[in-house]
């Protein structure tokens, strides 16, 4: 398991997709307020660092125990959404229209996916002050896999998609 200082200054991949404007106090306590839930301290460290965007292919999956339809061991994380409405770049302001869209339970805030699979913070266990698990979304199988408990043991157990496949390919949809 990574530590979690060493994975939040070396998150972010290069380019600028998906890269929000650099979050603000201002910024965090409008989307706290609309949404309606307290956003986790080390989710708000990494946006802090970068808001948004490509995640590097040193974090980029998330090891599993099951198969999923991406993986036979893990999840993806190729990007993550920012705070933010910088031209038209999905955000985690966008998660209640998601959520809604593709038939998600609530109350989630959606980090990253595609609308056939999402990784979210989860508060239906914890309530809005709480602190979030973590839960992978698979629409396609209609499935959810519990990930972490909190964002910060997710971050902590990141590692490269690479490392996971011994053919070297990254994951991809499996037929299964």
């Amino acid at each position: 398991m990574a530590e979690f200082g060493e994975v939040r200054t070396t998150f972010w991949g290069e380019g600028l997709y998906g890269v929000q404007p650099p979050l603000s106090d201002v910024v965090v306590q409008d989307a706290e307020r609309r949404r309606g839930v307290r956003l986790p301290t080390s989710l708000l460290e990494i946006l802090r660092v970068q808001n948004g965007g490509l995640v590097a292919e040193l974090w980029n999956a998330f090891p599993t125990d099951v198969p999923t339809s991406w993986s036979e061991n893990h999840v993806p994380l190729d990007e993550m959404m920012g705070i933010g409405r910088h031209d038209g770049k999905l955000s985690l302001l966008d998660s209640p229209y998601l959520v809604e869209e593709w038939g998600l339970p609530s109350p989630l805030v959606l980090l990253s996916g595609d609308g056939h699979c999402w990784i979210a913070l989860d508060y239906r266990s914890c309530g809005e002050n709480g602190e979030p698990s973590v839960t992978w979304f698979d629409m396609d199988r209609n499935t959810e896999l519990p990930l972490a408990a909190d964002f910060r043991t997710f971050v902590e157990r990141l590692t490269a998609a690479a490392s996971l496949d011994p053919d070297g390919e990254d994951g991809g949809r499996s037929a299964s």
